[in-house]
């Protein structure tokens, strides 16, 4: 068979393949196609010793916008542990250099090692020029530590400060891509802050609005985000000035008790007891200070 020949013999297989995928038609209600693929890849699987790869869970909203006089970052304050609030009121906006702070979403250890490595290395950079670090610098030495781990160190990062060039804001992914943007989010909440974003943001906006902006965009997160709650933090970067609004506002207000839900003893029936004496020896113990000094 001729190349030509076994090319018009692909083609015409693949067009009737393609024929029959576009003239099913959708049954409608719920696909479990893909049940049995799934039970025999995790078969086979186990018959080497493997399990297959769990979902990675994060959770964070951070933000940021550029405003007439500056940069302003938000950032909620929940840490989560799996399905568990690990802490309510972290702190996820970070220092980097005195005119550059940054918010990082993904994983809590590698976001704060990352950036304290990188502010370490900045203040170095800062003393031997002997003048204050560009925004553009601390973005290229994040951006190239990240890209060099090739995106095992889960830090997602919103960089924001005012240098001698004015404010800049750049988003930064954990393989190492970046943007510079006008205004950005990230984290599991970023879709339901991006959306209060678009529907309100405006170039120059004075303080006060752009505060309350980042504000309620962060609250977005809070509210249609199960990983993101409890506080809102803002910094606001200004030309020699810095503000670190931390709490700026309480979303989830925990709400008074009205209720009172101890029972009285007898409420529920007791249909068995069993009371199984232990055979205990009694053995004598002693507490001994450490000596500390």
């Amino acid at each position: 068979m001729t190349r030509n020949a076994a090319y018009r013999k692909y083609n015409t297989a693949f067009s009737k393949m393609a024929t029959l995928t576009v003239c099913r038609t959708n049954p409608g209600g719920f696909s479990f196609e893909n049940c049995k693929r799934n039970a025999t890849l995790e078969g086979e699987a186990n018959k080497v010793g493997h399990s297959l790869p769990a979902a990675r869970k994060t959770g964070t909203t951070i933000c940021g916008l550029v405003y007439e006089d500056g940069v302003i970052l938000g950032a909620d304050t929940r840490a989560t542990e799996d399905m568990v609030v690990a802490d309510k009121n972290c702190s996820k906006i970070h220092y980097i250099a005195p005119n550059i702070f940054c918010c990082g979403a993904g994983t809590a250890a590698d976001t704060q090692m990352t950036t304290q490595i990188i502010s370490s290395n900045l203040e170095l950079h800062s003393l031997s020029t002997g003048r204050l670090p560009r925004v553009a610098t601390a973005n290229r030495m994040l951006k190239q530590m990240l890209f060099r781990y090739q995106g095992y160190i889960g830090a997602a990062l919103v960089l924001g400060g005012v240098d001698c060039n004015g404010p800049h804001l750049y988003s930064i992914y954990p393989h190492g891509s970046t943007d510079k943007l006008p205004y950005v989010t990230m984290g599991s909440g970023s879709l339901a802050a991006m959306a209060v974003f678009e529907d309100r943001f405006k170039p120059d906006m004075e303080e006060k609005e752009a505060k309350q902006l980042v504000r309620d965009a962060i609250a977005a997160g809070i509210f249609n985000d199960l990983g993101s709650g409890s506080n809102i933090d803002l910094c606001v970067i200004t030309k020699g000035k810095v503000d670190y609004i931390r709490p700026h506002d309480e979303a989830n207000k925990k709400g008074i008790r009205t209720g009172d839900y101890r029972y009285k003893r007898g409420t529920t029936s007791v249909l068995k007891k069993v009371v199984t004496p232990l055979a205990l020896d009694i053995v004598e113990e002693t507490v001994t200070t450490m000596d500390t000094s």
